[in-house]
């Protein structure tokens, strides 16, 4: 799921507009955030300086890994439009928030999702060695790892974003939520087949997901759960071993 161009200037102008207001409302700390907006062109642009400045140490790495960011999305604008529907996703289900400003600016697990987008990028482009860098600069400054290998979708939102291991060959369907402390990663006996999240998923705090399983489209795992085994779409699984405890009809597409 991207954005079309028009949706993604609606974005970038609600996200101006919300620095304006803060701007008036709070002139000490509206004024940093209206700072942090009014110095970049665009969306993408503020999303490339965040990264940087969430996983540099250096004033020198910080710009390096901001111009790598902002390079990967020239090369491929798709970077920008899924930083745009992830961002509305936040702000659609976060009950913390109904603004965009908050987690584009202070959302350790927005950045943590758009540095992997990134990573992934240099993966798919024949740069492991770089994606690799990224993904261990995330996990020390984050505390969110994601293998740049993993195939996410868009308006995926990772809440509280602490704790969070994504391995290689993961596959993340649209509109998933993932909480603090979750793992989705792969057995030793089947090294090339991570685990396969549909739309929708809600894995909650401390869920492990292991081995070449497939969470089905608008699952939901409880908290602590331990996932070795297929959930059916619509299901929800708690416990360790899981197992099921309610299975409902799912919507037929996903709304974020």
């Amino acid at each position: 799921m991207t954005e079309t161009h028009s949706a993604r200037d609606a974005v970038w102008q609600s996200i101006q507009d919300e620095a304006r207001l803060g701007l008036v409302s709070d002139p000490i700390f509206g004024g940093a955030a209206a700072a942090a907006i009014q110095d970049h062109p665009d969306l993408g642009s503020v999303v490339a300086h965040q990264i940087g400045t969430r996983l540099g140490r250096t004033p020198g790495e910080r710009a390096q890994l901001a111009a790598i960011a902002r390079r990967a999305q020239r090369a491929s604008p798709d970077l920008v439009d899924a930083a745009g529907v992830d961002l509305r996703a936040i702000a659609a289900r976060d009950p913390a928030t109904t603004s965009l400003l908050p987690p584009l600016l202070n959302y350790k697990g927005y950045i943590a999702m758009q540095a992997f987008r990134v990573s992934h990028w240099l993966w798919t482009h024949a740069q492991p060695d770089l994606a690799l860098l990224l993904q261990a600069e995330a996990s020390t400054s984050l505390q969110v790892s994601i293998h740049p290998s993993a195939q996410i979708g868009t308006a995926v939102f990772l809440d509280h974003a602490t704790g969070i291991v994504i391995g290689a060959f993961s596959t993340i369907g649209d509109g998933v939520t993932i909480l603090q402390n979750v793992t989705i990663g792969r057995h030793d006996a089947l090294p090339g087949r991570g685990p396969r999240i549909g739309r929708g998923v809600l894995l909650s705090s401390g869920a492990t997901v292991l081995g070449d399983v497939a969470i089905g489209d608008f699952a939901k795992i409880g908290a602590g759960a331990v996932v070795t085994s297929d959930v059916p779409a619509g299901c929800t699984a708690v416990g360790t071993p899981a197992r099921l405890t309610s299975c409902v009809e799912t919507p037929s597409t996903a709304r974020t």
